[in-house]
């Protein structure tokens, strides 16, 4: 069973940096990275960022701060978070949908979450 795997979270102090990634655990026919989530303590799960078709749709609070990326060769996605503040602490979550062999359907795959404290 493939699973999507986010690394990167941690603590940081207000107007640090983190760099999220999220891989595929195992090697899959087809890898379409779909964006990022996050969920803030006691608050609903919300648009971090996501692609769409040739461009990229970002969340109104990140203004400018984060960018997402992709490396198709690696079947993983990045979220770089740089002036991280204290309303950024959340869990984030990826999303993608994968293909895993060839004959398969897609189907929507989602990571575990991985924590992101912002905080002095």
């Amino acid at each position: 069973q493939v699973q999507l795997v986010e690394s990167g979270g941690g603590v940081v102090q207000p107007g640090g940096s983190l760099r999220l990634a999220c891989a595929a655990s195992e090697r899959a026919f087809m890898f379409e990275p779909l964006g990022w989530h996050r969920q803030p303590p006691g608050k609903q799960r919300e648009l971090v960022a996501r692609f769409s078709g040739g461009t990229r749709i970002y969340g109104d609070f990140v203004k400018g701060r984060f960018t997402i990326s992709r490396d198709s060769a690696k079947n993983t996605v990045y979220l770089q978070m740089n002036s991280l503040k204290p309303d950024d602490t959340a869990v984030y979550y990826c999303n993608a949908r994968i293909i895993r062999r060839l004959g398969e359907n897609w189907a929507e795959y989602w990571g575990q979450g991985t924590q992101v404290t912002v905080s002095s």
